[in-house]
């Protein structure tokens, strides 16, 4: 007995010194400094080492990386280290006595350190904790979201174990108050997740925002993150997001910044507010940047938006550091060259050098990518070119997936001098009947492309060329006609547009949407009125579902979702059965929410409600103002030089719609020298059909005094031609009137806005404008005037013109095939009813 007690206190006493030594270790690894402390102890104390000692080894590794710069990180020396090598075998061996928890944690810390995804340790460790999690084991929420972070980083974006997750957190979502948690989780369960969740998801992101007053802006940039993973622009989460962005930009570096700014563009986001104070953050610390991966981010972000003097010295600079880029680096300067439309020499020839060494680094995508880059850029190094099409030619003989098939295709017909090979028909007629619409476009363009400049040179090649096309008829309609569902099918429809789709797929495609005319709901007609303006299809039956759906569910379509819609309607100059109640449910939605929109944003809507007839006095009055336009001009100079136009445009036409239509809101014309410097600018008007017609005029009228080619009105209309008619229809001279014009690249400029010669004119006398009409002023398949045709048509009047309006289908038809009937044609539109 007496033995068995002084075994059992020798005992007990063995376990308490142990504890004491190990609870002394735990709190040494704790407190250490330096990497190589952590070492030291690990290669001293290795046998006494328990599961719980390894994982904050681990631990604290990393968090003492976590504390340096990312420039001065040491991961490589840590990873390479042999004490760091025995950790992990140690932990492997010890996992299954791992906390939960730990388990979490020590799999994060290698992770950051960099350790290869598919390290044994790694695997280990992720299997364990699928065991547990199978096992039904309670995961805290912040770990359940680091675990989904780590299977992420592994890219086991598709993993059984990725689903576990995901129904632990549709199970658990709705006790998730944690913003930092829940965007983790969205982010890594996006590739998962049901149409249904992902709604519920955005619900809880946007309520989590709208309660917290603070949110760090990294969790704001996961948000976005999530929304690009689903491909889905949802606008108020994007306008939360925003004003976090904004309201954190002192805090943000040129690593954020650019993570963001790529995040807009794959959105679509403009964000013009955030856009400048980006600017000039990145202006104010342009020397800052010296490595080349903060400067090619610097490139990327500021480059777009640069003064001259500020892209001169960024043009520069790339050139000295276009060795040091690396392949990544490499295809964002040449994205970005092309974005802001550089056609720098010296550099785009520096970068071509360059990527000789990088090639065979880029997977097939990045090729595509690259290859489209230096063609629209006009590079010209046919040695680059050379090597581009042997990798791309490698790849299409190997790939088995249609969508790299079709786009290796699609880019090689935009090589220069290109003969296409058999190889290229046989395997895209093998990918054929596997392949999506979008991607039988891309097989089509190219091949129509390749015929229009007769790049085949084997035999029987046209014959093989008009069989795959046949080919391609087939499946492109086969696909449409087994369309069921009309949200997979606009998803299909979004990136198909060109000469194939139109000839031989748009009238298949309108009559599969009014087949399937009962889906069209609030959530996807936006994505339907999209289509309907880029195919430009005037389709009654779904114009009407698409104006009743929205005045039903006015209150759950996001205001920028109805300035799409209203653009259709507008474009086509179509009303809808109850166009009045459609037009005011809309504008009130609209007018009560201009806060959603941006500064540019306002002016496109001001436009299009213009061109429907419509002039809200809260959103007229809102727009002109000395404010709102300095607010404009400054915006529009960090804006895509295209959007910046096309702004500038809609603002010029808005003023001239007030100025003419809504004289009682006393809008000043203050665009002359914008429209001066425009057609001032612009390629010359002339050409063969407007010198024909103009001949036949001066027949008909009497002599060259009589009619006028290429006629700026007030408010800067052009029209083809004009002509002034007395009160007994004879055709009055201009030199007769002493009319002033000026002449400008062969336009004909009137003076004055306010009385500009028109009071000269005889009692009864009128003015007539003379317009030919090609296809753009119609929709694809009527002969229904587009909206701003008839504006134009609209204004004309009120600036006392007659309008006579020819119509390519008239002018073009058989009836008017000779000269004689032309000219009696004309005769008769002149001097009808006045």
């Amino acid at each position: 007995m007496l033995c068995l007690r002084q075994v059992c206190f020798f005992t007990l006493r063995h376990y308490q010194a142990r504890a004491l030594s190990s609870d002394l270790l735990l709190s040494q690894i704790n407190s250490c400094t330096h990497e190589d402390e952590v070492f030291s102890l690990v290669g001293r104390n290795k046998a006494r080492l328990s599961e719980k000692h390894v994982g904050i080894a681990l631990n604290m590794l990393w968090q003492l990386q976590k504390k340096r710069p990312l420039l001065l990180r040491t991961s490589e020396y840590i990873r390479n280290h042999s004490q760091f090598v025995a950790l992990c075998i140690l932990a492997e061996n010890k996992v299954e006595h791992m906390e939960d928890e730990a388990i979490v944690d020590t799999l994060y810390s290698i992770l950051r350190l960099n350790v290869e995804d598919h390290d044994s340790l790694a695997e280990v460790l992720v299997t364990e904790a699928w065991k547990r999690l199978e096992r039904q084991v309670l995961l805290s929420l912040p770990a359940l979201s680091k675990f989904a972070l780590c299977l992420h980083k592994q890219r086991r974006y598709f993993s059984p174990v990725i689903g576990k997750v995901a129904h632990i957190v549709d199970m658990k979502l709705d006790s998730i108050q944690d913003i930092r948690v829940l965007s983790v989780l969205m982010i890594s369960i996006s590739d998962v997740i049901s149409q249904s969740f992902r709604d519920r998801l955005l619900h809880k992101a946007e309520q989590l925002l709208e309660e917290k007053d603070e949110v760090h802006f990294n969790y704001a940039r996961r948000i976005l993150q999530f929304l690009q993973n689903v491909k889905l622009k949802y606008h108020p989460l994007v306008e939360k997001c925003n004003k976090i962005f904004l309201k954190s930009a002192s805090c943000l570096d040129i690593h954020s910044i650019s993570l963001i700014f790529g995040l807009y563009e794959q959105l679509g986001v403009d964000n013009a507010e955030f856009r400048l104070v980006a600017k000039q953050l990145l202006s104010e610390t342009i020397d800052d940047y010296h490595d080349p991966e903060t400067f090619a981010k610097l490139f990327f972000t500021l480059g777009p938006m640069a003064g001259s003097k500020v892209r001169e010295r960024l043009l520069v600079t790339a050139v000295h550091m276009a060795e040091e880029f690396s392949s990544h680096q490499v295809l964002v300067i040449l994205k970005t060259m092309q974005k802001m439309k550089c056609r720098n020499s010296h550099l785009l020839k520096k970068m071509a050098s360059v990527l000789h060494k990088h090639l065979d680094s880029y997977h097939v995508l990045q090729l595509v990518k690259l290859t489209q880059d230096l063609v629209v850029l006009r590079c010209h190094n046919l040695e680059l070119f050379a090597k581009l099409k042997m990798l791309l030619f490698s790849f299409l003989k190997s790939t088995v997936i249609p969508a790299e098939t079709a786009a290796i295709i699609r880019v090689l017909a935009m090589l220069p001098s290109f003969q296409v090979e058999e190889i290229i028909i046989n395997k895209a007629a093998a990918v054929l009947p596997q392949c999506r619409l979008h991607h039988l476009n891309c097989i089509a363009t190219a091949l129509v492309k390749w015929n229009h400049y007769d790049r085949w040179h084997w035999q029987n090649s046209s014959e093989l060329c008009v069989k795959l096309l046949q080919k391609l008829n087939y499946y492109g309609f086969q696909r449409l006609q087994k369309a069921d569902n009309l949200n997979l099918l606009l998803e299909e429809l979004t990136y198909l547009n060109g000469e194939w789709f139109e000839e031989v797929l748009s009238e298949e495609t309108m009559a599969m949407c009014q087949r399937l005319i009962d889906q069209i709901t609030w959530a996807n007609v936006l994505q339907l009125s999209l289509f309907l303006i880029k195919t430009n299809h005037r389709c009654p039956l779904l114009l009407d579902k698409i104006a009743s759906v929205t005045v039903e569910n006015i209150d759950k379509i996001h205001p920028f979702e109805i300035y799409f819609i209203l653009f259709l309607f507008s474009a086509l100059n179509y009303d809808p059965p109850a166009n009045e109640k459609f037009f005011e449910s809309c504008i009130q939605h609209l007018t009560s929410n201009l806060s959603c929109f941006e500064t540019h944003h306002l002016v496109l809507l001001g436009h299009v409600l213009a061109v429907a007839g419509y002039f809200p006095p809260v959103l007229i009055t809102g727009i002109f103002n000395v404010s709102f336009l300095s607010k404009l001009d400054a915006q529009l100079e960090v804006l895509p030089d295209t959007l910046k136009q096309r702004v500038r445009s809609r603002l010029m036409k808005l003023n001239r719609a007030v100025c003419l239509e809504c004289p009682e809101l006393h809008i000043p014309w203050f665009h002359e020298h914008y429209c001066q410097r425009v057609f001032r600018n612009s390629n010359s008007r002339r050409n063969p059909l407007r010198q024909h017609v103009h001949r036949m005029l001066t027949e008909i009228l009497g002599g060259s005094n009589y009619a006028r080619i290429s006629v700026l009105t007030p408010y800067y209309y052009e029209i083809d031609f004009e002509c002034v008619l007395d009160e007994n229809k004879k055709p009055l001279s201009y030199m007769a009137q002493n009319i002033p014009l000026d002449v400008v690249e062969g336009i004909h400029l009137r003076h004055g806005i306010k009385d500009e010669g028109r009071k000269a004119l005889p009692p009864g006398a009128q003015r007539i404008a003379l317009e030919f009409l090609d296809s753009k002023a119609f929709s694809k398949n009527s002969r229904h005037l587009k909206g701003e045709t008839a504006v134009k048509k609209r204004h004309l009047e009120m600036l006392g013109y007659r309008v006579v309006q020819i119509p390519h289908f008239e002018w073009n038809s058989m009836v008017l095939s000779t000269k004689g009937e032309q000219l009696e044609y004309l005769r008769k539109h002149l001097y009808g009813m006045m």
